[in-house]
């Protein structure tokens, strides 16, 4: 089966062209994709040749991870449906994880339309949810398990690291949770999209000493502090401000630099969490969060490209020149 896809055909470059797809069974999905969304940080770490896949840095040795068919979550309308798949239908729209490709480093992609999708990787979206809105399910979700997986009471001080997509989902989980929340970021542009007042704080590290400016918001220590860059000299900073028996949440790509002093969490009985990757059971969750407008996803998508430019999008992802955070692939 023919579709198009964006494709990585080697180290820093992007193409859009036509795959191969496996033919669909009884079990799978076929879907014509409306919205895909690019996740930055993943997807751009494959494109530089930083990972061989999820969470294992690629290492002089390993084989060459190109070409490859990047991205895992886009939304779209059923086509058709195997015989075994009964309660789908064509013309519903979907959110789905990876379509099958053939002739890649891995057998699936994310950018694909049509995308052939087995049945147990497949969303339906409910009526009250924009499609473009739930086009990056999988990594809202990855804010969400941040923002879910410590204990955390009303008015707990929570510091999040980092003013991209995953540190803006997880800070707005800590604050439906009840967190009194603070964006550690180096971007003002990114820092507007989390507005202050009440219990929501931003601190600018290129203007403001990370460790002062937090400690004075959060006078009686910090509960939560949740690192999605992959910085552990970042955790190491804020660390001592960390009340007793406070909780660290570790979700950001540290590649071969993840050497954290594990005894030095002894000393105020900090517990580590290491949430990765998706369950469906946290999709779901976070689609709902979604529905609620507790998690917002519109309003944190900066550009829009047809799918067909999605060389032009990495560019300007990778040229860093202005203000970037969700970048939504369209699909006629």
């Amino acid at each position: 089966m023919k579709a198009k896809a964006v494709v990585f055909p080697d180290k820093l470059k992007v193409a859009f062209q036509e795959v191969d797809t496996p033919d669909p069974g009884p079990e799978d999905v076929v879907i014509d994709t409306r919205y895909s969304w690019i996740s930055n940080g993943t997807e751009g770490s494959f494109l530089r040749c930083e990972r061989k896949d999820g969470e294992c840095p690629w290492r002089e040795g390993d084989p060459w991870p190109f070409p490859i068919a990047p991205g895992y979550q886009a939304t779209g309308v059923i086509r058709s449906v195997g015989s075994a798949v009964k309660d789908l239908a064509p013309g519903q729209w979907v959110f789905s994880l990876f379509s099958g490709v053939c002739g890649m480093y891995e057998p699936w992609g994310g950018h694909v339309s049509p995308r052939v999708t087995n049945r147990s990787l497949v969303i339906p979206l409910p009526e009250s949810v924009p499609p473009i809105a739930a086009s990056g399910l999988v990594l809202t979700q990855v804010g969400y398990n941040c923002g879910i997986r410590p204990p955390v009471n009303v008015g707990d001080t929570a510091a999040v690291i980092g003013d991209g997509l995953v540190g803006h989902w997880a800070a707005q989980t800590l604050h439906w949770r009840g967190a009194s929340v603070i964006m550690v970021g180096k971007h003002d542009d990114r820092l507007a999209f989390f507005p202050e007042g009440g219990a929501r704080h931003r601190v600018n590290t290129t203007r403001q000493n990370a460790v002062e400016a937090v400690g004075k918001i959060a006078p009686t220590g910090v509960a939560v502090l949740v690192d999605t860059v992959g910085s552990v000299p970042s955790i190491m900073s804020l660390m001592p401000l960390m009340r007793h028996n406070g909780h660290i949440v570790s979700a950001g790509f540290n590649g071969e630099n993840s050497m954290l002093d594990i005894q030095k969490l002894r000393y105020a009985e900090l517990t580590l969490h290491s949430p990765s990757g998706m369950q469906m059971d946290r999709l779901t969750s976070t689609l709902s969060l979604i529905a609620s407008g507790h998690l917002q996803t519109e309003p944190l998508i900066t550009h829009r490209f047809p799918a067909e430019q999605a060389p032009q999008a990495w560019k300007l992802i990778l040229d860093r020149k202005e203000t970037v955070l969700g970048v939504v692939l369209t699909w006629s």
